[in-house]
């Protein structure tokens, strides 16, 4: 079958139709990659092992040794996953293929002096659960951080460039006090800055304890080792937080808590792109159309939306991937259940989802281009919305009921400026303050929106 019909035949969109689009995440979440990773936890244990004075049984490894180990994972080829794939099928059993088709490099490179340190009193848990907390780090750190960084810099382009453009407000879809453009856009930069820097600065945990969380074989093997402090030490040794006390598996606690975060990330670019694609069905912003891209089927015309609506629609399924996880992965019956094992695996298809609403949305955005001329057609068109700074100005001149007055003039009533300008004549207050409700128009009436539009706080990273 060649490649392009291998992904015609492809049961997810993700390994068919938008495989160029997500293909960096197999470097994690393949199941070669998780080969890959539970290899580097293996080939990482025994050199901590060996390192172990206290560990007697293990000979020390010297530089040489540990870099040609090292090379396990940091080469890994196809041929390495195919040869566990097949132990994998001869003893239906990934984590104990990994052990066998390791023992078999040891004796390829002369090291079968260790070969019964590899895996030692380990349960199958211990080496998952910190495959998954790297390839997760990993993935995240490397793919999606990087794709949420390019999301906030257009972001904050825009709202810097747009920061003093005037734009009708709509609360409950009703016309409502004038903004800028620059201002909205800015909410959901800010929004999401604070949602990215959840998602960047959460630890991941990880467990080595063996079968049931007691250091049972460790303590019956070699009961003058601390394995305790060895754990911790191994744990932090990759870079994750140590997890001491847990049943065979460890809880997922902080697993759970990044696909929370994530689902923020994710829920604040949805509410983006729905707003957004209002904004180009109202006119307020114009597409640039691609070259070659056809709209629709039977309308010559037609620009649509797809990017925001591809972006939506994948956003969407991200979200509710993790949430599932996020309730399910924390819960295990008892000292141990599977029902984890399979839902791990779908990892990668809430991040590819993920990272291809980030794409659309990052490629929507670099489309938009603001019509002012829409922008204050519509502000024209609605000088009922100055009717909360005139009754507010006649609350500090301390004139009767003002609200009341306004709300009879405007609620629900196609208003022109001018019978307004001749409300605001026939009130009896001084000219200055007349002049002064006079001289307010839509367009002028955006408060601090333009300084809004550039504030940024000092808790950003990465130049964003």
């Amino acid at each position: 079958m060649t490649d392009e019909m291998s992904r015609l035949a492809a049961l997810s969109p993700l390994d068919g139709r938008y495989r160029d689009d997500v293909a960096r995440l197999a470097a994690f979440f393949s199941e070669a990659a998780l080969f890959r990773y539970r290899v580097r936890v293996e080939v990482e244990y025994l050199i901590v092992l060996a390192r172990a004075p206290s560990v007697r049984f293990v000979p020390a490894l010297d530089a040489q040794e540990q870099a040609r180990l090292r090379l396990l994972y940091r080469q890994f080829s196809d041929a390495d996953a195919l040869a566990i794939a097949a132990w994998d099928r001869q003893v239906n059993h990934d984590v104990k293929a990994v052990e066998y088709w390791l023992r078999e490099q040891l004796t390829r490179l002369g090291l079968e002096r260790w070969q019964e340190a590899v895996h030692f009193a380990l349960t199958s848990e211990d080496v998952n659960n910190l495959a998954y907390s790297l390839l997760v780090r990993e993935a995240r750190d490397t793919v999606i951080l990087p794709a949420l960084s390019g999301l906030l810099e257009r972001l904050r382009d825009l709202a810097d460039a747009e920061a003093a453009t005037p734009m009708l407000a709509r609360t409950h879809g009703q016309a409502a006090t004038p903004t800028t453009f620059g201002k909205e856009v800015n909410v959901f930069f800010m929004r999401l800055r604070r949602a990215v820097e959840e998602v960047r600065d959460l630890r991941l945990t990880g467990k080595l304890n063996g079968a049931t969380g007691t250091f049972a074989a460790h303590a019956a093997a070699l009961p003058e080792v601390d394995w305790i402090a060895f754990s911790r030490a191994f744990v932090r040794s990759l870079e994750l937080e140590p997890v001491l006390l847990t049943t065979q598996i460890e809880p997922h606690d902080s697993l759970a808590s990044l696909c929370d975060a994530l689902k923020r990330v994710n829920v604040v670019l949805l509410d983006l792109c729905q707003d957004f694609w209002r904004y180009i069905s109202d006119g307020y912003l114009a597409q640039a159309p691609r070259p070659g891209e056809v709209g629709s089927s039977t309308m010559p015309h037609k620009v649509n939306p797809i990017d925001f609506e591809n972006a939506e629609g994948n956003l969407g399924l991200a979200v509710a991937l993790f949430e599932f996880m996020s309730r399910k992965l924390p819960i295990s019956r008892l000292q141990r259940d599977l029902s984890d094992s399979t839902v791990l695996r779908n990892l990668g298809t809430a991040f590819g989802y993920s990272l291809l609403g980030y794409q659309r949305a990052l490629r929507g955005l670099g489309k938009v281009l603001v019509r002012p001329d829409v922008l204050r057609h519509d502000l024209v068109a609605h000088p009922e919305v100055l009717a909360e700074a005139i009754q507010t100005i006649l609350r500090r001149e301390g004139y009767p009921e003002p609200y009341e007055a306004l709300k009879a003039l405007t609620r629900g009533r196609e208003l022109s400026l001018e019978a307004l300008h001749a409300f605001v004549e026939a009130l009896d207050i001084p000219d200055t303050v007349k002049d002064a409700l006079r001289a307010l128009t839509p367009a002028g009436y955006t408060g601090l929106a333009a300084r809004l539009a550039r504030i940024r706080d000092d808790r950003s990273a990465g130049g964003w």
